[in-house]
């Protein structure tokens, strides 16, 4: 171990993760692996490095979820070894790498290790890896530590791990490290910290369809005065984003303090600025990168808006995007600690008591919410057969999984099986959205290597530009605002582009039609066309769309748009277009090739057969043109269509098809198989099979009504059963008075409606089906009203008959009411009264 590390171990700093120390000194020599579970500002990030560098050989690697924080945490252990960034201490991030061949710690975001992984799994050079802050559950993080415990277990046994996490889900994390590591408690030792309940006024509103609401804006910017005059120390801010720090800091001019925004896509000096302490009082705007993982010194108040910006994604229409959501109460809480580490603090929240109470308890895993896109990729590129086989915390939900296979097998970056393909690896290899990656390399010899990382990285960021104008957001970066992090990755992707043998003569497109194809490139399910008569869209994947009615910007009438991001909230018909730029027709076709169908479309519309060649790109219709002759299959799909949801009274049901059909649903009732399903839904279904040849002539509902449909539902008869359909389910049956009398088949059992009079002598009721199912006889006055029903007969005439005779002979003194029904004979007419 350096001498530097072994002073500051053997004289460490008053910080109370000191105490576990030991314990994780133990951990490691025996089982290779710990969990550190401590609050935020116990002093982890800084002794744990060291300690764990005293145990192993190698260099140390410690992840942090942003450039800042990892940033901010070399400098720190640095500066308290007493040395420069990059001797002992170093660190590397996206653009920037502080290390050299005496650095045993070096800090890093997690994003920049995942990549180390993918290209070394070995990780050579490395004796442990430091995952801080996994309570966050960022993609890559959850990703990283499942790849870890692979390389552990497969690669690296000697791979010391330590997970360091401010929440109690340190005991599952330790469950995934395996060897029986051990969760290591530091208690926190926050000073006390005021909770003032600051909501807004009565009648006011935090938010509204647009997002933040100016006078909540207003009101965060009165919070912050309040902190400055009723509390002492710098105070700090937390907002959801760049432009509601934008925002918070245009309203704090004049305040008696150095106001400065917090957040990645700022340069290095920029971050320094807001990170260290001045000879002023400080306000510092920040977003959630501050809740946990970095430590703003001087801090004693905290001002919190109680909102974050979150992954979000619409599977079913494809829409991802970043959106703002109320805090949940746990980050709130450790939002609230960063006032209590140097003494007793105070944090302001913009909202009421009752209001807290609802929030959610913890904030959901990005895996169960963000796009997986890229980290399928990932997964895919480590070669796992199996997501299900990797040590995750939580396991993609399967509808986002399949999604985001769907997608990469779009790019080429997959195979069906989902294997990595060489294309595959190639977008990996770019420190950005697959989608992107992909507008990089196909769009650097279309517009430009330059053009093309410019767009690239603009889309990378979380641009909100007047009107969602993506070329008005482009130009304003060229121009050099807030362009510090931007021109760095443009640098960077331009030559990831030309490694990649990118950036063939471009062709002469202005910037409006360049941006839109680059987007259309990175998002062709996102290709927008205006519908007729309308102001809103239609994008290919077949979501609505629409630009703010209230500032639609250069944007508004443009036939084409490539939409950047989108957004579908909760009861909205469309989406919102927040970032669009103009598109051609033939750039749309280019972009989106693989969404260019041609597709013979047969419809019932209208009453009418209407049939029509679409050229389709996605679900945009680009042109179509009269079917003569559409295929018989197609027009029986339509009018089955069209009997679905119209119902199969669209036919002509004449009185002989309408009793053939429930004779024929009797016998399939009572008997099954061979004698046919014929209800509403079955005939439908099967409509080639009974309506056959007749479709091909239908064009309206006029032919529709034509068709015969008693001899369609003769051909449904089975062969040889046909033969005996009279003798199982008869059209009529003779009874004793030698009538003839129709059966109902209309009932569940079928009925045989006839006078009394009629079945003197009958001492059994005739039975149908092969003798399975007996007539239900209704038996009538002579008056032909209902006086009866049985479906035993010798039973009526002991039961039954007595009372009916008793009541119907006084009324009826001219028929016959014999005692003896059984031997009487039958009569059709009116009879002499026996006594």
């Amino acid at each position: 171990m350096s001498d530097p590390l072994r002073r500051l171990l053997d004289a460490p700093p008053d910080l109370p993760v000191a105490a576990g120390l030991a314990a994780l000194d133990e951990a490691l020599r025996t089982r290779g692996v710990a969990v550190v579970h401590a609050p935020p500002g116990t002093g982890k990030t800084t002794l744990v490095p060291p300690a764990v560098a005293d145990v192993v050989e190698g260099r140390v690697v410690v992840t942090q979820p942003s450039r800042i924080a990892a940033r901010a945490a070399a400098r720190r252990l640095a500066h308290l070894l007493g040395e420069p960034v990059g001797e002992t201490v170093g660190f590397s991030v996206r653009g920037e790498r502080r290390t050299s061949r005496r650095t045993r710690v070096e800090v890093v975001t997690t994003g920049l290790l995942l990549r180390r992984i993918q290209h070394d799994p070995e990780l050579a050079g490395v004796g442990a890896v430091v995952l801080d802050e996994v309570h966050e559950r960022h993609l890559d993080a959850d990703l990283t530590l499942a790849l870890l415990v692979d390389i552990r277990a497969n690669l690296r046994e000697d791979l010391a791990l330590v997970a360091m996490s401010a929440t109690i889900e340190a005991e599952r994390t330790a469950a995934l490290l395996g060897a029986d590591a051990p969760v290591i408690h530091v208690p926190g030792a926050l000073h006390p910290v005021e909770t003032v309940w600051c909501p807004v006024p009565p009648g006011s509103r935090r938010t509204d369809d647009r997002g933040i609401t100016p006078v909540f804006h207003d009101h965060v910017a009165a919070t912050v005065r309040r902190a400055l005059a009723e509390h002492e120390g710098d105070v700090l801010v937390f907002v959801p984003g760049v432009a509601e720090i934008d925002a918070t800091t245009r309203r704090l001019g004049g305040v008696a303090a150095d106001v400065h925004p917090l957040h990645g896509r700022l340069s290095g000096a920029e971050q320094d600025r807001a990170l260290n302490e001045g000879p002023r009082r400080r306000v510092i705007v920040s977003t959630a990168v501050a809740e946990s993982s970095l430590t703003v010194p001087g801090v004693r108040v905290v001002v919190d808006a109680g909102f974050s910006r979150e992954p979000r994604t619409d599977h079913s229409r494809g829409l991802a995007s970043l959106v703002t959501v109320a805090v949940s109460r746990a980050a709130a809480e450790q939002r609230a600690g960063r006032a209590g580490r140097l003494g007793p603090g105070a944090v302001l929240r913009c909202w009421s008591e009752a209001e807290h109470s609802h929030l959610a308890a913890h904030p959901e895993p990005e895996i169960a919410t963000a796009d997986l896109t890229a980290f399928a990729l990932e997964v895919a590129c480590w070669g796992s057969d199996d997501v299900h086989d990797l040590a995750l915390l939580d396991q993609p939900p399967e509808h986002a999984w399949a999604a985001a296979h769907e997608v990469l097998v779009d790019l080429g970056a997959m195979t069906e099986d989902g294997r990595a393909t060489p294309r595959g690896r190639v977008i990996a290899a770019v420190p950005t959205d697959p989608r992107l990656a992909r507008a990089l390399i196909d769009g650097a010899s279309l517009v430009g290597t330059r053009r093309a990382a410019e767009v690239v990285a603009m889309l990378s960021e979380d641009v909100r530009a007047p009107g969602g104008d993506l070329v008005a957001a482009l130009r304003s970066l060229r121009a050099g605002h807030r362009a510090g992090s931007w021109r760095s990755q443009v640098t960077r992707l331009e030559a990831i582009a030309k490694d990649q043998g990118a950036g063939t003569p471009a062709r002469a497109l202005t910037d409006d039609v360049a941006v839109g194809l680059v987007v259309a490139l990175a998002h062709p399910d996102r290709i927008a066309r205006k519908r007729s008569g309308s102001s809103s869209y239609l994008m290919t994947g077949g979501t609505g769309a629409a630009l703010d009615p209230r500032d639609p910007g250069p944007l508004a009438g443009l036939e084409w748009l490539a939409v950047g991001d989108a957004e579908r909230r909760a009861g909205q018909r469309e989406a919102r277009i927040r970032a669009a730029a103009p598109l051609t027709e033939d750039l749309a076709l280019e972009a989106a090739g693989s969404l260019w169908t041609e597709l013979d479309q047969v419809t019932w519309t209208g009453g009418r057969v209407l049939a029509r060649r679409r050229t389709l790109l996605g679900a945009i219709e680009l042109g179509s043109v009269p079917l003569a002759d559409p295929p018989v299959e197609a027009v029986t799909d339509a009018i089955r269509e069209a009997l679905e949801s119209e119902g199969i009274g669209l036919l002509t049901w004449s009185e002989a098809a309408t009793a053939l059909r429930a004779r024929l649903d009797f016998l399939h009732r009572a008997l099954g198989d061979p004698w046919p399903d014929v209800s509403d839904e079955a005939l439908t279904l099967g409509l080639q099979s009974w309506l056959g040849p007749q479709l091909a002539r239908v064009r309206s509902d006029r032919d529709l009504r034509r068709i015969d449909v008693h001899a369609a539902l003769r051909a449904l008869l089975p062969w040889p059963q046909a033969g005996r359909l009279d003798e199982l389910a008869p059209e009529r049956v003779e009874v004793p008075s030698g009538s003839n009398v129709r059966i109902d088949y209309s009932q569940e059992q079928p009925v045989l409606a006839v006078r009394l009079q009629e079945v003197f002598g009958w001492t059994a009721v005739p039975a149908l089906a092969d003798g399975r199912v007996p007539l239900l006889l209704h038996l009538l006055s002579p008056a032909r009203r209902p006086a009866a029903v049985t479906a035993d007969l010798d039973s009526f005439w002991d039961n039954g008959y007595p009372g009916v005779r008793a009541d119907l002979r006084g009324r009826y003194p001219k028929h016959a009411w014999p005692d003896d029904p059984r031997s009487a004979p039958a009569t059709r007419r009116t009879n002499t009264p026996r006594r």
